[in-house]
C-alpha cells in the first residue's frame, strides 16, 4: 500500500476508513478479519484457526505463541484497498487477559466492528469493550457470526444486546432459518435475497433483487420459509429503528449484520455497508484543545510498541496513528514529550507481519516507526506544535508478581526484555520505594505465560514469577507535602511506575476502600494517562 497520491489533503482523508474489530474469544472475529482481506485482495488464501501443530495460522496472528495456543494476544495491524478506498482493520486481542492492549488500540480507530457468536449471545468481555466505545462515543457495527450453527432465536440476540449493551440496535439483514435449515439471509439494506452455500463461493448467482417479499420468486426460492421471513420482516421494520446513518455514527445505533464468517457468508455486505457510513478520520483532543484532521501541520501519537516483530532482526517497532497533516519519510518531527528532533528513514504500513515502505502517510493511516527506544506508548509526534494526545490510559493491574532470574549470567537480557516488554504495554513495571525489588503488574494471568515464553525465546533469559499480596495498584494525587505524609507509615506499599508517577499497592478491596476514605485529601485513580509524567 504506497501513498504516494497527488490529490489533496482532504480528498486523501475521505478515502480513509480506520477500524477495530473486538469481540469475547472465540466469537470468529479474526476469522473475520481474513475474510475482510480477502475482499480488499491483500491475501489470497484464508487460514484456519487449528490445534497446535497446524502448518498455517491466521494472518493476523504472527507471535509464535500465538500461534501454538490458537488465540490472538496482540493487536495486529492490517491495511488493504476497497472500491477505491484505503482501510485499516486493527485486530485486537479477544482474550480478557490481554484487554489493555485492546482498550489502548480502540483509542487509535474510529469506528468499531463487534463479533458476537450467535450461540453464545453477549459474553462478559464484549460488555467490557463495549463500555470502551462508549467512553468515547465510536460507532460501532455488529456482525452476528454462525448462522449456519443452531444458535439463538434472532429476537432474542437483539433483545440481549439492548438490554446488556445499551445500545439500539437496527437489523440490516435477517437470517432465513439457522443451523442445518439456513438458506441465507435477506438484505434489508439493500432490498436483496443473499442464498447461502456452505463452503461455496458467493457470487451474483447467489443474490436475487427482491423488493416485494411478496414475489412468487421469494416462495420458489425458499419454500415453507418464505411465509416466516415476511412475518419476521414485518416484525422487524415495525418495532426496530429504521437505519439512520447519523444515528450510527453518534455511537446511539448499532446496525446489525447476520452471517458467518468462515462461510464469507454476509461478510460483503457488511463491508459495503460499513464503507458507506463508516466515519472518516475524526477530530481529537489535545491538551490545547481539539486537532482536526485537515490541519495542513502533522501530529500523531504513538498507541502500540512490539518488540522484534521480526526475530531475525531484533526490530522495535512503535505504531503511529496519523491524526493531522501529512506525515513524510525522512523529515524531521519533534517528539514533545523530550523535545528532541527525530526522522524516520523507512516508516512502514501493515500487512500483518508482512511490511513495506511508505514515503507518505495521511490522518486515518497507522504506521510503524523503528525505534532504538525513545518512544513509548501515549507520545505525541507533531511538525513542531507543543501538544498532547489525550485518552491513553493505563489500567490498574490486578496480578502482582516479582520476576526471578534464573540464570545470572543472562542478567543483562533479562533487565532488557523485561523494559521492553512493558514499554510495549504487555504488563507494566513498578518500583518499590523502600528496595530494588521490581514488580510486575498485570490484569490476567495468561500475561505471565506470555512474558515469560518471550523472555526465553527472543531475549533468551530464563525466569519464574512469584506472587506478591497485592490486588491493586492506584495512581495518587495529591500535594507533594500530603503525599510524603500518607507513605511514611505505608513504605511496603507505595512505589513508583516507570514515568515516575506515586503508585500506592493496595493489599485488600476493603483495605484500599478504607484508605480511600481516611484520606479525603489525596486523590485514588484506577487508570492513568500514559503521557503525563512528572
Amino acid at each position: 500500500m504506497v501513498y504516494c497520491s497527488t490529490m489533496s489533503l482532504e480528498q486523501e482523508i475521505n478515502k480513509r476508513r480506520t477500524f477495530g474489530i473486538i469481540s469475547h474469544p472465540d466469537a470468529g472475529k479474526t476469522t473475520l478479519t481474513e475474510k475482510l482481506l480477502l475482499f480488499g485482495g491483500a491475501i489470497h488464501v484464508a487460514g484456519a484457526i487449528k490445534a497446535k501443530k497446524a502448518a498455517k495460522h491466521t494472518t493476523s496472528d504472527f507471535m509464535e505463541i500465538e500461534k501454538q495456543r490458537g488465540i490472538s494476544v496482540a493487536t495486529s495491524v492490517m491495511g488493504f484497498e476497497y472500491r477505491d478506498k484505503k482501510i485499516s482493520i486493527l485486530d485486537t486481542p479477544g482474550h480478557k487477559d490481554f484487554s489493555e492492549d485492546t482498550y489502548r488500540t480502540l483509542t487509535a480507530v474510529d469506528s468499531a466492528i463487534m463479533v458476537i457468536d450467535s450461540v453464545k449471545g453477549v459474553e462478559a468481555q464484549t460488555h467490557k469493550l463495549m463500555e470502551v466505545c462508549r467512553m468515547r462515543n465510536t460507532p460501532i457495527m455488529t456482525f452476528m457470526n454462525k448462522l449456519d450453527r443452531e444458535g439463538q432465536d434472532p429476537f432474542d440476540l437483539i433483545d440481549e444486546i439492548e438490554q446488556k449493551l445499551q445500545i439500539l440496535v437496527c437489523p440490516m439483514s435477517w437470517p432465513i432459518g439457522m443451523g442445518k435449515r439456513f438458506k441465507g439471509v435477506y438484505s434489508i439494506y439493500d432490498k436483496k435475497l443473499v442464498l447461502f452455500k456452505a463452503h461455496g463461493k458467493q457470487d451474483q448467482a447467489n443474490i436475487v433483487e427482491i423488493t416485494d417479499l411478496n414475489d412468487a420468486k421469494c416462495d420458489e426460492l425458499l419454500g415453507d420459509q418464505a411465509d416466516q421471513l415476511r412475518e419476521d420482516i414485518a416484525m422487524v421494520t415495525g418495532i426496530y429503528p429504521k437505519f439512520n446513518s447519523e444515528d450510527y455514527r453518534s455511537g446511539l445505533t448499532t446496525p446489525l449484520f447476520f452471517g458467518s464468517g468462515l462461510n464469507n457468508f454476509g461478510v460483503k455486505e457488511l463491508l459495503n455497508c460499513f464503507l458507506d457510513n463508516a466515519p472518516t478520520p475524526v477530530a481529537r483532543d489535545t491538551s490545547k484543545g481539539i486537532v482536526e484532521p485537515n490541519t495542513p501541520n502533522f501530529s500523531g501519537f504513538i498507541f502500540k510498541i512490539h518488540a522484534n516483530m521480526d526475530p531475525k532482526h531484533r526490530d522495535r517497532i512503535a505504531f503511529l496513528r496519523v491524526c493531522s497533516g501529512t506525515f513524510e519519510r525522512n523529515k524531521k518531527y519533534i517528539h514533545v514529550k523530550t523535545g528532541k528532533t527525530l526522522k524516520f528513514s523507512s516508516p512502514t504500513a501493515f500487512m500483518a507481519q508482512d511490511k513495506e515502505i511508505i514515503d507518505k502517510a495521511y490522518p486515518g493511516d497507522i504506521i510503524g516507526l523503528h525505534d532504538t527506544g525513545n518512544l513509548k506508548i501515549g507520545d505525541t509526534l507533531t511538525d513542531g506544535g507543543k501538544f498532547q494526545y489525550k485518552g491513553i490510559p493505563s489500567f490498574s493491574p490486578e496480578i502482582f508478581k516479582t520476576c526471578v532470574n534464573l540464570d545470572p549470567l543472562k542478567t543483562k537480557q533479562l533487565n532488557k526484555g523485561l523494559q521492553q516488554l512493558c514499554e510495549e504495554g504487555v504488563a507494566q513495571l513498578f518500583n518499590r520505594i523502600n528496595d530494588t525489588q521490581k514488580i510486575i503488574g498485570v490484569v490476567g494471568q495468561l500475561q505471565f505465560e506470555v512474558i515469560q515464553y518471550r523472555l526465553e525465546f527472543e531475549y533468551g533469559a530464563k525466569c519464574r514469577f512469584d506472587t506478591l499480596n497485592y490486588s491493586k495498584a492506584c495512581w495518587l494525587e495529591a500535594d507533594e507535602i500530603v503525599i510524603k505524609e500518607f507513605a511514611r507509615t505505608r513504605q511496603n506499599q507505595m512505589g513508583s511506575d516507570t514515568h515516575g508517577n506515586t503508585i500506592f499497592l493496595s493489599e485488600t478491596q476493603w483495605g484500599l476502600d478504607r484508605e480511600i476514605k481516611e484520606n479525603p485529601d489525596i486523590l485514588f485513580h484506577f487508570s492513568s494517562e500514559l503521557q503525563t509524567t512528572k
